[in-house]
């Protein structure tokens, strides 16, 4: 059977589309998906190196500070870390010729990886007295945190001040104790009862 010169162009043409469509069914469009997926994930796992990163930088410029706030003060207990500010209260008061009226702990119920204490203070003083006072808040080698601050004159005309503070201070929770292993059901014998 011969073909004329017009079907031989329409056959070759019909064979070159058919062959097309089959290399993009089975070749093009798989490759180009593969492709999308493949640059999605690098993108993810781009974003996540640089999280990374980002987090062993934050690492390598708080860990100093982090050890030295360990050392200088940062209890594991929460006992000590209250009594550690209640006494650095009390002496910084006296110190500054603060007359504290009161000061009353307030320990958090709140799980969290690094507990807080509250100490809410009341006292009053002269303006010299309350600002030692707070430069030593300020300066504190304890870790020490003003929450709330309220200043107020008692009497007009003279320096006669009260001061209402609230303080957190934190403490590092006690590494809980691992579970003891549980206790296997099969008898020293292998045999189950």
């Amino acid at each position: 059977m011969t073909f004329s010169k017009r079907e031989r162009i329409i056959l070759v043409v019909a064979v070159v589309v058919f062959g097309a469509l089959v290399l993009d069914r089975w070749a093009l469009t798989p490759l180009l998906d593969r492709s999308a997926k493949v640059a999605a994930r690098k993108a993810v796992l781009l974003s996540k190196m640089a999280n990374a990163e980002n987090l062993l930088e934050r690492r390598r410029l708080i860990g100093p500070r982090w050890r030295r706030m360990i050392a200088d003060g940062m209890k594991r207990d929460p006992a000590g870390a209250e009594s550690q500010v209640l006494h650095a209260l009390g002496d910084w008061a006296e110190d500054a010729g603060l007359n504290l009226v009161s000061l009353k702990p307030e320990r958090s119920t709140k799980e969290t990886p690094l507990p807080e204490i509250d100490f809410r203070a009341t006292g009053t003083g002269s303006m010299a007295a309350v600002s030692r006072f707070l430069w030593r808040l300020e300066t504190a080698g304890i870790p020490l945190r003003v929450k709330t601050m309220q200043i107020g004159s008692r009497k007009e005309g003279l320096d006669d001040l009260s001061l209402q503070l609230q303080v957190s201070t934190l403490h590092v929770p006690a590494d809980p104790e691992p579970a003891p292993p549980a206790a296997d059901a099969t008898a020293p014998g292998g045999d189950a009862p």
